[in-house]
């Protein structure tokens, strides 16, 4: 089972993750049936997800909201330190009137921003920031929250590769992460190295590299270690009939009241793994008592 690897320079100021995220982006797409241009931008904003969760500490989770004025309307990824990652684009099944020029995902979402959402055990409320997005290229996006937010200068870069009838084959990705109290001359390699023509992570994997094969030639010169990181990526969604059952009591006792009227037995599905719920009239009774009573607490 894939992992996402972690190294870090010698000197511990270059923080470094890469993955191949292959399996889990496929089962998004085939649980969204997500058409080419979704699954690109919900693939590479789960790789993102990963990445940055691989740097947290146990039970701490990340979630990435991009919210636009393009047709995707908003992309959400949310993944853990132990390598649990879900996703969700309220469009899936977007098409552009033509694919020439390939997929112009920055098109696709358009203007707006990037939320990130650090979720810490215990604590009521997630740390947040917000940036403006500066591409609609989810990388791009993702180095400019960590810069804006974290004074921390980075090289996100993470590709998704299609095959010709829309269906991913490869997805994956790295961050190069430069920390406070870097020496400079470490920081001008790594931008020399940058700069140079670099394949792209999508035909590295297509070509049977590794994660390792991602980051080696940014980190030409520049000596780095692997650490442990024992967590295999996989693609989950704790819902459960109880946390639908509690999101139905937001429709309000006025709504319930109309089900039941009608006799309605609704059936709810996980916008995140596709999974259904069906309520009996029964238990709609029993959420519309159930909101009845909340006043009176």
């Amino acid at each position: 089972m894939a992992k996402v690897q972690r190294f870090v320079s010698h000197d511990f100021t270059l923080r470094i993750a890469s993955v191949d995220a292959t399996d889990v982006v496929a089962e998004m797409q085939k649980l969204h049936n997500a058409f080419p241009v979704a699954a690109s931008g919900v693939g590479k904003a789960m790789v993102g997800a990963l990445l940055l969760a691989s740097q947290l500490k146990d039970k701490q989770q990340i979630g990435l909201l991009f919210r636009g004025s393009g047709s995707l309307k908003s992309i959400y990824a949310e993944a853990d330190f132990e390598g649990n990652i879900r996703a969700y684009t309220p469009h899936p099944q977007f098409e552009p009137e033509s694919y020439d020029g390939g997929l112009k995902l920055s098109e696709a979402l358009g203007k707006g921003t990037l939320t990130v959402a650090r979720h810490v055990p215990f604590q009521k409320q997630p740390f947040q920031g917000m940036v403006e997005l500066v591409t609609g290229e989810i990388g791009d996006d993702i180095a400019h929250y960590l810069h804006q937010s974290h004074q921390i200068r980075s090289i996100v870069s993470l590709g998704i590769y299609l095959d010709q009838q829309g269906q991913v084959q490869k997805a994956g990705g790295f961050i190069i992460e430069v920390m406070p109290g870097v020496d400079e001359a470490m920081v001008d390699l790594l931008q020399k190295n940058s700069e140079k023509q670099k394949p792209s992570v999508s035909s590295v994997l297509r070509d049977g590299g590794t994660p390792e094969d991602l980051i080696r030639p940014f980190m030409e010169g520049i000596d780095f270690m692997q650490l442990e990181h024992e967590h295999e990526i996989k693609y989950f969604c704790p819902c459960s009939k109880e946390r639908v059952a509690e999101a139905l009591t937001i429709l309000g006792e006025e709504d319930l009241q109309d089900m039941v009227n009608k006799n309605e037995e609704p059936e709810v599905t996980c916008q995140m793994c596709g999974k259904p719920y069906v309520f009996t009239m029964d238990e709609v009774v029993e959420i519309r008592d159930r909101v009845n009573k909340k006043p009176l607490h």
